[in-house]
Parts: C-alpha cells; structure tokens; sequence
C-alpha cells in the first residue's frame, strides 16, 4: 500500500504551535497571520482524522494524540532543515600550494584566514619545500617560486621583485660601534644563508653571498667569511633579530619584522634584483574555481600588502 503524508506546510504549523501552543507566536516563527497558521492546524487534524489541539483556559493543549506526535515530528523537521542546508551547501574541494618555506611561515600563512574566511568551500594543503614541484608528477595545483624560470604555456604571475639589503636588530645597529655606511660591516658578525643545497638556488645564489652583494654596491676587500651560518632563513632571521649580526634580507620575507621594530636597515643601500616571487600554475588547472580564486585572493592580497 502507497504511504500517504499530509501537506508538509501543515505538518510544519502544527510542529511550531506544539511548541508554542499559541497561534500568534507561532505565526510570529512562521511570518504568516494567525488565521494562516490555525487553518494550516484545521486542515492537517482533517488529514489525518484526530484532533491535535485543544483550547484550555486562553491558550492550547496537546491532546493526547498530539503530545504523542509533537516530539517526533520535531526531530524530523530538525532532519529535514539539515538535509536541505547539505544539499544547498558547496562540496569541499582541496587546493595544493607548494611554496618556499620562508615565504610561507612569514608571508603566505598569516593571511590564509583571510582566504578561508572568503572560501571555506576550500581546503588548502600548504606544501612547505625547498624543492621545485614537478607539475607534471607530483600532487600541485598552484606553486609560489623564487627565482626560477616557467616553462612556457603556464599561467605566471609577478607577486614581488625582490629586494636585498642589510639588516639587524635596532641595538645591533645603535653600536658601538654604530652602523653608518657599509664600511661599518667589518666591525660586527654577519649572519650567512646557506642556500648551496636548494633546488632553486642557481639563479638565486649570487644575491645573498655577502661577497657578491658588496662588490653589486662597490665595497670590495672586507672579510665576508665571518660569523654565523644556517641552511633555513627562518633560523636566519631569528638569530639576526636576537642581535647576534647583520642578516641580507629579502624584503617580502621581512616586511612584517621591519615594520614592527624587531629589524632596522641601517644602510641606505638596497639591491632591487632580477629575480623574485611568482605564482605558477598550469593552464588546465588555472581553469578550476577553487585555482582561480586562490590566484586571484593572492593577486589582490599583494596589491593592497
């Protein structure tokens, strides 16, 4: 035999004068009149051939068929509100970005709130690497890469050109001795980037030697082998701000700490390079919702920086 249900409008009156048990403040819930929401009530207990409510003193009762109903009926409402919001909701979808780690721990991953808070239909993995992602084998919709070259037919976009120069911290560079010109940089240690062991260090390396940035800027013959070195910037940048020397820094990576006081340029010399950080991705991927909004967060995120 074919199960039979009475009007779901009827059936959602009923539920909400249940719980009222006032037409009024029921009609308030649903935002129709009283009379609306009574003949709602009226038409289901015709439906189903027993009254549900009765009038006790100036409001409603259940009777016993309704108490028995009320309580159920309410769950299932509650069943069918989350299967609606399921079916309105946008599928999840995962977005792989494979990023250079400095610029991830102090660039990128600050302000990824802020790209969730506007997509939360999006699940981003941050693959944090010093390697060159292979678009071709391995798991990457977008990259963030410095200094390297894009094969042709992929989507690039310029974020930043970089800039290096000295820094350190402010009682670094108070002195004594007190750091003027770069002259000054024989009087204290220097803090070395090792990036030797980095996939993309070829086209890179040559800007943060401290040897090749002053002969870049005419000061030749100072000893540059001194002082203390480390293969991870990040390691780099928190022994330049403890005071322990003069770090080359490259200027998105260090945005944040200069501008907040921890790091001070205490030369007037700035080295505007031939490389710097670009948003790589493949053409059939830049295709995809979830790749193109990330670009494009990234782009606006960068011009308003």
């Amino acid at each position: 035999m074919t199960k039979w249900l009475p009007s779901l409008n009827s059936l959602k009156a009923f539920e909400v004068v249940s719980r009222h048990l006032n037409y009024h403040s029921a009609a308030e819930e649903l935002r129709v009149t009283p009379a609306a929401v009574k003949q709602l009530v009226s038409k289901l207990e015709g439906s189903v051939g027993v009254k549900l409510l009765e009038r006790s003193g100036q409001g409603l009762a259940l009777t016993p068929k309704g108490r028995v109903s009320c309580e159920e009926l309410t769950v299932a409402m509650g069943h069918l509100y989350s299967s609606v919001e399921k079916m309105r909701s946008k599928e999840q979808s995962e977005l792989i970005v494979s990023v250079e780690t400095s610029f991830a721990a102090a660039w990128l991953v600050p302000k990824l709130e802020l790209f969730r808070a506007q997509n939360p239909q999006i699940n981003v993995l941050i693959d944090s690497t010093q390697r060159i992602a292979d678009f071709g084998r391995d798991k990457v919709d977008v990259a963030i890469r410095y200094g390297v070259d894009s094969p042709e037919g992929f989507f690039v976009h310029r974020l930043f050109d970089d800039q290096i120069f000295p820094a350190c911290s402010p009682s670094l560079a108070a002195g004594p001795p007190a750091l003027r010109e770069l002259i000054d940089l024989n009087d204290v240690p220097l803090i070395h980037w090792d990036i030797s062991q980095l996939d993309w260090a070829h086209s890179t390396r040559k800007w943060f030697t401290w040897e090749r940035w002053l002969q870049h800027n005419g000061v030749n013959g100072l000893d540059t082998d001194r002082g203390l070195s480390f293969n991870d910037y990040g390691l780099a940048v928190q022994a330049a701000i403890a005071g322990q020397g003069l770090l080359l820094a490259s200027w998105p990576i260090l945005k944040e700490p200069i501008e907040s006081g921890l790091l001070v340029c205490p030369f007037k010399e700035r080295t505007i390079t031939d490389i710097g950080y670009d948003l790589v991705t493949t053409s059939q991927a830049h295709a995809r919702y979830e790749v193109k909004a990330f670009i494009d967060w990234m782009i606006e995120t960068v011009r308003v920086d």
